[in-house]
């Protein structure tokens, strides 16, 4: 069957585990554990949610990837661009922090959690390709600026909105004079200690005699220690008293049992945002889970991480949380960290699992400006501005799709932008391969080899012309290769034979058959046979089911220099003389 996929991914690593496996998994465990308790309540304040769901979406997501994911080392859980994607979407339906907030943004997982599902059932995981990477950099790092941008005004404690980038750092700069001194400098010094410690503590443990392991794994759990000495100071001081925002409660206990909303019309408005949200998931996913496996020699399998991560966005659904997918950091860190298996994020949301209980008594005084300097920090490593020089440099119409996505979502926001740039991207593609490059070839003296008349040095015929066309021919450019043999025919009346070599196209669709037809009638009309060379055998089994071959004024050829030794040998017999 079509959709029957393999036995479960956990069958095959749960074979032969042994004591030094479990140990290093239960290592990275901790480490990735300490990183994702500050990272979850950031990224669910992220998305406009209690600090609580940020816990729950990251535990039965790592269970259900554990037993249904590819990948030996990717963490699933709450991520930036997604918790952003999660607020815009449901921003705009309801008000942050009511009950329907929190109802909608379980919907949208479940959502998004069903399409990966279903993409994954029919196997359609080559969707993401439409994704170019010029794109998804532009997208991702204009989203990590919103991200940032947003949160300033958190860490500044000023009243800051706008319905984009550019609004909102207008209302910053107007607004920065009221600026709350003490809130803005919890939040700034924590700023300046994490980026501090991604490269300072490190160094400094290594000094004072620690071991490379221990060292890297205290040097994450920076954002864990910059929480809790906020918190006491602020518990200390009194600081919630003079006007610094804290979190507050946090309920402690199990992740409830929800279901979504079963609305119709509820659906029919978030099903937009569920399907941006699944393939930008699934994209970075799989983008970190490819070159993390590349790393072992291991692979993954893209329409099996559909199903996984649909299992986990269902999983976070039923469990009180909101969209979640692969995350790059935490992946990293628990590849580093030595994790062999995916009974690392079995481990990893036993952990969170305990702090849900036993820790959220902690997190009452813990500054809100902390939360968003831990975003602040995470998400400005996203932005690659890099990418603008190297594009420029090499392709301007990948530099206009990064500049177009980048632009749309500062201005439009994230949907807007990511539809833009998919969509300009395949405009470009579709511009670009309806002028296809045509190249008249003449054979390279000695040699069997064919070349560009108008670069090197070569060998022709007055009596036959050969054209390699660089492209696969469709209903986009079949006419442009109608006009260019026109042309050729018209300037060279001695001509009695075009061969077309065909090395380079990959499929031929029905328009233009239609027009090799056309093409082989009028040159048929002026005296002219029409010759094929080198056609790729799927290419060459779909004309055999035609007339096409059957009216052929030539001869299909299995070399183009066969074809010009029977067609044109005098063009062999220069060689020889050379």
């Amino acid at each position: 069957m079509g959709t029957r996929l393999p036995s479960l991914p956990m069958m095959e690593w749960m074979r032969g585990y042994d004591r030094s496996t479990l140990s290093s998994d239960l290592v990275a465990a901790v480490i990735v554990t300490i990183m994702l308790i500050p990272q979850s309540l950031a990224y669910a304040a992220l998305a406009g949610l209690p600090p609580q769901v940020g816990l729950y979406a990251s535990i039965a997501p790592l269970l259900l990837y554990a037993a249904l994911g590819s990948s030996r080392v990717l963490a699933v859980g709450p991520v930036a661009v997604v918790s952003l994607m999660t607020a815009t979407a449901i921003g705009e339906l309801a008000q942050a922090g009511s009950p329907h907030y929190g109802t909608l943004a379980i919907t949208l997982a479940f959502l998004s959690g069903a399409m990966l599902l279903l993409m994954g059932l029919l196997r359609l995981g080559f969707l993401a390709n439409f994704l170019s990477h010029p794109v998804i950099s532009g997208f991702i790092t204009a989203s990590a600026l919103l991200i940032a941008a947003g949160q300033l005004k958190v860490i500044l404690g000023i009243k800051a909105e706008g319905h984009n980038f550019f609004d909102l750092v207008v209302q910053l700069a107007s607004h920065i004079a009221h600026t709350h001194a003490l809130t803005a400098g919890i939040g700034l010094s924590t700023v300046a200690f994490l980026f501090w410690a991604r490269r300072g503590v490190k160094p400094l443990l290594r000094r004072l005699g620690l071991g490379p392991r221990l060292s890297d794994g205290l040097a994450k759990a920076a954002p864990v220690a910059g929480i809790a000495v906020t918190a006491l100071l602020t518990w200390a001081g009194q600081w919630q008293e003079q006007g610094v925002r804290i979190v507050g409660v946090v309920p402690a206990g199990l992740p409830p049992l929800t279901l979504p909303s079963w609305d119709a019309s509820l659906w029919q408005q978030l099903a937009i945002p569920a399907l941006l949200i699944s393939v930008v998931g699934f994209v970075e996913s799989v983008s970190v889970g490819q070159t993390l496996a590349a790393k072992r020699r291991q692979r993954i399998t893209p329409n099996r991480e559909l199903v996984a991560l649909g299992a986990s966005n269902v999983g976070a659904a039923l469990t009180g949380g909101f969209p979640v997918t692969g995350g790059f950091a935490r992946s990293v860190v628990n590849f580093d960290a030595g994790a062999q298996t995916p009974a690392a994020g079995v481990f990893t949301a036993v952990g969170i699992l305990l702090a849900a209980l036993l820790l959220t008594p902690a997190l009452y005084y813990v500054p809100q400006a902390t939360l968003s300097a831990t975003i602040v920090v995470a998400v400005l490593s996203l932005v690659d501005l890099r990418i603008l020089r190297s594009t420029w440099a090499y392709s301007r119409s990948d530099f206009s799709a990064v500049v177009v996505t980048l632009l749309v979502t500062l201005a439009a926001g994230v949907e807007a932008g990511l539809v833009a740039g998919v969509a300009l991207s395949l405009l470009l593609y579709l511009y670009k391969t309806s002028r296809p490059h045509i190249a008249e070839v003449g054979l390279v003296p000695g040699t069997e080899h064919f070349r560009n008349v108008l670069r090197h040095q070569v060998q022709v015929s007055p009596r036959l012309a050969s054209l390699r066309v660089d492209e696969s021919l469709y209903f986009a450019n079949a006419r442009v290769l109608e006009d260019r043999v026109n042309a050729l025919v018209a300037e060279r009346p001695e001509l009695k034979h075009l061969v077309l070599q065909c090395s380079a196209i990959n499929d031929i669709d029905a328009s233009a058959l239609e027009s090799l037809e056309a093409i082989d009638q009028r040159l048929q009309d002026a005296g002219v046979q029409l010759h094929l060379s080198e056609v790729k055998g799927p290419v060459m089994d779909r004309l055999e089911g035609t007339d096409f071959l059957r009216h052929l004024s030539g001869q299909v050829y299995l070399s183009h220099f066969l074809a010009i030794a029977e067609l044109a040998p005098e063009v062999l017999q220069e060689r020889s003389t050379v």
